[in-house]
């Protein structure tokens, strides 16, 4: 059964840290392009980073490059989004996408498979 689990959501204080993951099962994560997404409170989903399949590539957002890290391992069949220096802004469900044929710049293309979203927020 195709299917992503995401994890590692939770409250954490400005300048704090979190790591989420988006486990893979009924298909090899490697394959393709990985991207990571967020929605924060009344306004559209953006796209965050993305991972390239055929280099490994990594690709951000202005609002997030320096601080977040997109990783994968493949062995796990697990993509990893490292969130460092965490601001209120970056408050959201972020949402893992699979089946990208590419990366066009940090915005996961054609994504075909989708994570149900962990909450992020960001709050003293």
């Amino acid at each position: 059964q195709l299917q992503l689990v995401e994890s590692g959501g939770g409250l954490v204080q400005p300048g704090g840290s979190l790591r989420l993951s988006c486990a893979a099962s009924g298909f090899t994560l490697d394959y393709y392009a990985i991207g990571w997404f967020r929605r924060a409170p009344g306004k559209k989903r953006e796209g965050v980073s993305c991972i390239s399949s055929s280099d490994s590539s990594t690709y951000y957002a202005d609002s997030v490059k320096g601080r977040f890290t997109i990783s994968r391992d493949n062995a796990k069949n697990t993509v990893y989004l490292q969130m460092n220096s965490l601001k209120p802004e970056d408050t959201a469900v972020y949402y893992c996408a699979a089946h990208c044929s590419h990366c066009s710049g940090y915005v996961c293309y054609g994504p075909g498979s989708w994570g149900q979203g962990t909450q992020v927020t960001v709050s003293s």
